[in-house]
């Protein structure tokens, strides 16, 4: 049976990214990530929250380190992961992370109900594995 692992987010940052590295010298960034989803319930409005945690690594994780923080609109393009331990006393432990893949850095909503870019001209969405577009003399018709 075939299987497919594939998980679209767009939230907000709760807290700044946390950065590490590996022995090889890979750069990981980790951060949490809140997902609202609102739905009507009769005449009410209702909203529910998820809490995501995230790590990327390489480059993504550079520019997740570098361009994010707190509050921080992204959009998550990753898989999930299962872990498993043990803690201090003794006790299984699991937990679901997603492993982003792919990172969109979103514009963040101006008071005015339009949209800017974030502090600093944040950079095009990036993935470790993009290849650039072929031009227009690579196309053979």
């Amino acid at each position: 049976m075939a299987s497919f692992n594939k998980v679209i987010l767009l939230g907000n940052l709760t807290r700044d990214p946390e950065m590490r590295y590996t022995p090889s010298g890979t750069p990981v960034a980790s951060f949490g990530m809140a997902v609202n989803r609102r739905y009507r319930q009769g005449d009410e409005q209702k909203e529910e929250v998820c809490f995501v945690d995230i790590s990327t690594f390489a480059r993504s994780a550079e520019i997740v380190g570098q361009y994010l923080s707190k509050g921080s609109p992204v959009l998550i393009e990753g898989r999930l992961q299962f872990r498993s331990w043990e803690d201090q006393n003794g006790q299984r432990r699991s937990k679901l992370d997603v492993v982003a893949e792919r990172v969109n850095l979103m514009p963040r909503a101006s008071q005015d109900g339009g949209s800017r870019q974030s502090a600093g001209g944040a950079p095009p969405p990036y993935r470790d594995d993009d290849i650039p577009p072929p031009q227009d003399d690579d196309i053979p018709f």
